[in-house]
C-alpha cells in the first residue's frame, strides 16, 4: 500500500483546498427598525444578489433604534462586527471615532462621482469617507390651497425664504383664526445651520450674535400673533403633531416630510384635494431642510475576502438600480446617487398624482442642497441641545429676552466645550 500514500495525501490536501474555497463567503449585515415594512425588499436583495454571487450567502439583521447600539458594541466587543452596518450620520461619526470602520475611498476610485457631493460630504470626517449614501429625507411646503385663499393668498406662489412663512403665517392667522406654522423649534440648532448662521466656531459656541438674536425675535413675534401652533413647537419632533392639526383644518403649512402628503391623502381626502406643494425654502445657506442621510459603512477587523465582498455589496445597495426599488418602496425618500435622481419617477408628474406625487418631484428639484444639520464631534450633544432649546423656548414664549436667552447658552455651551 506503501507507494498510494502520496497520491492519498495529495489528494487529501486537494480535497482540503477545494472545500476551502467552496466555503461560501457569509455577510452579515444590519439595518435601523426596518423590519416588517421592508421585509419584500430586502429579500429581493438577498435572493438578487446571491444569484450573482454563488460563492456569497448574505444575512440580514434589523435592530430597533434603541437597542441598537448596546448590540453592536457587543458585538464589536466580541470580535464579531456585522460586515455592514446602516448608520446615520451621527452614529457615523461615532464609530468613525471609535476607529471601527474603514475608510472607503479608495475603494471607489473614479466611481464616487456617481454619488451626490452633498450626500459624501456628511458622511466624510478628516479628509475620510466612512460610509456610502443610501437614502435621504428632505422637506417640502405643504400648503391648505383653501385657507390660503380664505386670507386672500396665492397658494402657488412661490415662498422663498422663512421671513416668507412667517410672515403669511402672520396673515393666514389674522383672516382665518388658524395658525399658519408648526416649525420644529426643538431642532432649532439645525434651523440656524439653514439659515447661514453658525453654532461653533474654533471650538467655542457663538450662536448668539445679533443674526441670531434676530431669528428668535422673528419667532417670539410669530408666536405672540398667534401665526405658530404651539402643540409641541418646541418638541425634539412635532411630526405628528403637524399631520394632525393639518389634517383637520388647524395648520395652513407644514414644512415636513413628504410622506405627510399620503397621511393626508388617506385620513383627510378634502384637505388632500385642496392641498398645494412646493419646496421648502433653502433660505440663506442654500440648504435643504429635513436633510437625514442613511449610509453603509464596513467594519473593521473582517477577514480580507469578508472584507472586500462587504465593499462590493455595500456598492450593490447603493448603486443606482437599488436605490431607485428602495425609493420607489418607501414613495417619499430620495437616493443619493446622480442617476437615481435623475430617473423619471422623480421628474414626471401624472394626470391625478396629487399632493404625493408632487411631494416627491418638488422634494427632487432640491436634492443637491440637502445637508444632514447636526452636531457632531462634541461633547454631551443631548445636554448642549436641550439648553439651547429651553431657552429659546423662554425668547420666543416672552419669558426672557431674547439676547439674553441666547447669551446664558453660550456660557453654558462653552463651560462644556472646555
Amino acid at each position: 500500500m506503501k507507494p498510494f500514500r502520496p497520491a492519498l495525501a495529495a489528494f487529501a490536501l486537494l480535497a482540503c483546498s477545494l472545500s476551502a474555497h467552496a466555503e461560501k463567503i457569509r455577510l452579515e449585515f444590519w439595518t435601523d427598525s426596518l423590519k416588517p415594512t421592508f421585509d419584500g425588499y430586502f429579500a429581493n436583495v438577498k435572493k438578487t444578489y446571491e444569484a450573482q454571487h454563488p460563492d456569497v450567502e448574505v444575512q440580514w439583521v434589523d435592530v430597533f433604534n434603541d437597542n441598537f447600539e448596546t448590540k453592536l458594541n457587543a458585538a464589536i466587543a466580541a470580535g464579531r462586527p456585522p460586515a455592514l452596518v446602516n448608520h446615520d450620520v451621527p452614529r457615523l461619526f461615532k464609530y468613525a471615532q471609535k476607529g471601527t470602520l474603514i475608510p472607503l475611498d479608495a475603494t471607489l476610485g473614479a466611481d464616487k462621482a456617481a454619488y451626490l457631493p452633498n450626500a459624501l460630504a456628511d458622511l466624510s470626517f478628516g479628509g475620510k469617507l466612512y460610509g456610502l449614501p443610501w437614502y435621504n429625507n428632505i422637506n417640502v411646503l405643504v400648503i391648505n390651497g383653501e385657507l390660503f385663499k380664505k386670507a386672500g393668498l396665492d397658494p402657488k406662489r412661490p415662498i422663498a425664504s422663512l421671513d416668507d412663512e412667517l410672515r403669511l403665517a402672520k396673515i393666514i392667522k389674522a383672516k382665518t383664526g388658524v395658525p399658519g406654522l408648526l416649525p420644529q423649534l426643538g431642532q432649532i440648532d439645525g434651523i440656524m445651520l439653514g439659515q447661514g448662521l453658525p453654532l461653533i466656531q474654533n471650538g467655542k459656541a457663538v450662536f448668539n450674535s445679533p443674526a441670531h438674536a434676530a431669528l428668535i425675535r422673528k419667532l417670539a413675534d410669530a408666536y405672540k400673533a398667534g401665526a405658530l401652533a404651539r402643540d409641541n413647537l418646541f418638541a425634539d419632533d412635532n411630526y405628528q403633531a403637524s399631520i394632525k392639526l393639518y389634517n383637520s383644518g388647524r395648520l395652513a403649512m407644514m414644512e415636513t416630510a413628504p410622506t405627510s402628503a399620503q397621511r393626508t391623502q388617506s385620513d383627510a381626502r378634502n384637505i388632500y384635494a385642496a392641498t398645494v406643494v412646493q419646496p421648502a425654502p433653502l433660505g440663506p445657506a442654500k440648504i435643504a431642510q429635513g436633510g437625514y442621510l442613511f449610509s453603509w459603512s464596513v467594519s473593521k477587523g473582517l477577514p480580507a475576502r469578508t472584507q472586500q465582498e462587504a465593499v462590493k455589496f455595500a456598492r450593490f445597495l447603493t448603486g443606482d438600480a437599488q436605490q431607485l426599488a428602495f425609493a420607489k418602496v418607501t414613495g417619499a425618500t430620495f437616493p443619493s446617487t446622480r442617476r437615481a435622481l435623475a430617473d423619471s419617477y422623480f421628474v414626471k408628474t401624472s394626470a391625478g398624482g396629487g399632493a404625493v406625487e408632487s411631494s416627491r418631484i418638488e422634494g427632487a428639484k432640491v436634492a443637491l442642497n440637502i445637508r444632514t444639520l447636526v452636531l457632531t464631534g462634541v461633547p454631551n450633544v443631548g445636554d448642549l441641545k436641550k439648553n439651547l432649546v429651553d431657552n429659546v423656548e423662554a425668547a420666543v414664549t416672552g419669558k426672557k429676552d431674547a439676547q439674553k436667552a441666547l447669551d446664558d447658552a453660550v456660557a453654558f455651551w462653552n463651560r462644556q466645550l472646555k
